[in-house]
């Protein structure tokens, strides 16, 4: 059969390489280390749709991991870089997607179009296609999704002859996917923390020898301020022969991004940026003291945007307070901002992935939430009339959009509301005098919204999951919060 070639086929093919829960699964029971093929796969996939890694190097790329705080930083270095280059074209890769695949791939901040996204990724495809020999016996044919994804960023950001590419890393650092360009211009290392521990180590110390992977011979290799690790990332960058320095905190400017963790993230963006300026001669007024913010950096701090993240979005008699928090640490950041000020939040959907434990996450979202708001945790908890625990599925009808499709969702957990009930279980524990009726584990993003939509002017809290915020904003309309412009 003929193939039509547009966005939706190509969205249909990316979904086969997605991994599901079973090999998710097989992988976390094998100790789950990423094998040491892994970048040698991603060359070999690289060599088969016509590239070798040396053309990487034409993108000029800044290569930003951390476990907290790396989409932001890359969010803001974006910014400040879109601003000093005038005429240039700066690529942005990111994951994941909050509505649509292609959103993962931005040029001048704006998700590349459905036609574009079709048109390189069939060129991908068919090479993959045309070239079937594997390089081991466990090699698939097509790479799995972030992989593929990968590869598809690299040609389209050389085939648009991209002046710049802020590249953030999937997973870790040393076997990730995006870790194949041999000399970026500068790297960077945001906040680390305990994440992804079946595949990257189940100590920050191990975490950082993983992250620090990115630090290659002869770039800059920054950090934040670590609070474990740092050593370890100093003894990477100087065994690489990576120049390595910490990055101290800005003063406190304005910022496009809001909660008070997002300084630590802009003070990274500040020295990679300053650090890429300088390195490709671009000019600007850089201050000697490198804790002073060079002044037109101050305007496109202000002015980033990052979408799904402490976010709020007015919707008719709706404010949605949109944050894809999904650890302890960014719930807690997401309480600071969702119950500052004016902010009260009387609606709550949430999920999360069933393997992170549901009742600590809620537990520090109502802790650090009547912190903010000076009253105990209950009455906290009786400010909001109606929480909805529910699948990331976005449709009534137990569709994904295709965009949206996740494989790696154990289908079983989904028939039957696992994770939602013992969600709703915890929230009953943790409230006992909430009414029960007024907490719905529901199977769909779809149901949710129905729900809120019944209930009139209200300020709706959504956290738990990115894929789940995602979700939202495709079910309730908000696609235009979604641009970075």
């Amino acid at each position: 059969m003929a193939r039509s070639k547009t966005y939706s086929e190509a969205i249909s093919l990316l979904n086969t390489c997605q991994s599901n829960a079973a090999t998710i699964e097989a992988i976390r029971k094998s100790g789950g280390r990423l094998n040491d093929h892994a970048v040698a796969e991603m060359h070999d996939y690289l060599r088969k749709i016509g590239y070798k890694p040396d053309d990487l190097n034409q993108l000029n790329v800044v290569h930003i991991t951390g476990t907290k705080g790396k989409g932001s930083t890359s969010a803001f270095t974006e910014r400040i870089l879109r601003t000093h280059i005038p005429n240039g074209k700066i690529g942005l890769y990111t994951s994941p997607h909050l509505c649509a695949v292609r959103e993962r791939i931005r040029i001048n901040g704006e998700p590349i179009s459905e036609e574009s996204f079709a048109k390189y990724f069939f060129e991908v495809w068919e090479k993959l296609e045309n070239d079937p020999k594997a390089l081991t016996p466990q090699t698939p044919q097509f790479p799995i999704y972030f992989r593929l994804l990968t590869l598809l960023a690299f040609h389209v950001f050389l085939s648009e002859r991209i002046t710049a590419t802020v590249l953030e890393v999937g997973i870790g650092g040393l076997y990730d996917s995006t870790n194949i360009v041999p000399k970026p211009i500068v790297t960077g290392i945001t906040s680390l923390g305990l994440d992804h521990t079946a595949v990257l180590g189940n100590t920050i110390e191990e975490i950082a020898r993983n992250k620090a992977g990115i630090y290659k011979k002869g770039v800059p290799a920054l950090s934040v301020v670590q609070d474990q690790g740092g050593e370890v990332l100093n003894e990477v960058a100087e065994k690489n022969g990576a120049p390595f320095e910490v990055i101290q905190t800005i003063p406190s400017t304005p910022l496009g991004l809001p909660g008070a963790h997002q300084l630590i993230n802009a003070s990274l963006a500040v020295a990679l940026s300053s650090k890429f300026l300088s390195i490709q001669k671009y000019t600007f007024n850089s201050p000697t003291d490198s804790r002073i913010i060079p002044e037109s950096f101050i305007k496109p701090l202000a002015e980033t945007r990052w979408p799904g993240r402490c976010q709020q979005v007015k919707q008719g008699e709706i404010t949605w307070l949109l944050d894809g928090a999904h650890t302890i640490e960014s719930l807690r950041s997401c309480a600071e901002w969702a119950f500052d000020g004016e902010k009260k939040p009387n609606v709550l959907i949430f999920n999360c992935s069933g393997g992170r434990a549901g009742e600590s996450l809620l537990n520090e979202l109502l802790e650090t939430g009547s912190k903010k708001k000076g009253i105990s945790k209950e009455e906290l908890g009786k400010q909001f009339d109606t929480i909805i625990f529910c699948t990331n599925v976005t449709y009534t009808d137990g569709h994904f959009k295709s965009d949206l499709d996740a494989k790696a969702i154990d289908p079983n957990d989904l028939s039957h509301l696992i994770t939602q009930n013992a969600l709703r279980d915890s929230w009953i524990k943790l409230n006992p005098s909430f009414n029960p009726e007024d907490v719905h584990a529901v199977a769909s993003i779809q149901h949710a919204i129905k729900i809120v939509r019944d209930l009139g002017q209200k300020q709706v809290l959504v956290a738990g999951s990115l894929h789940l915020v995602g979700g939202v904003m495709e079910v309730a309309g908000l696609q235009d919060a979604l641009s970075m412009v």
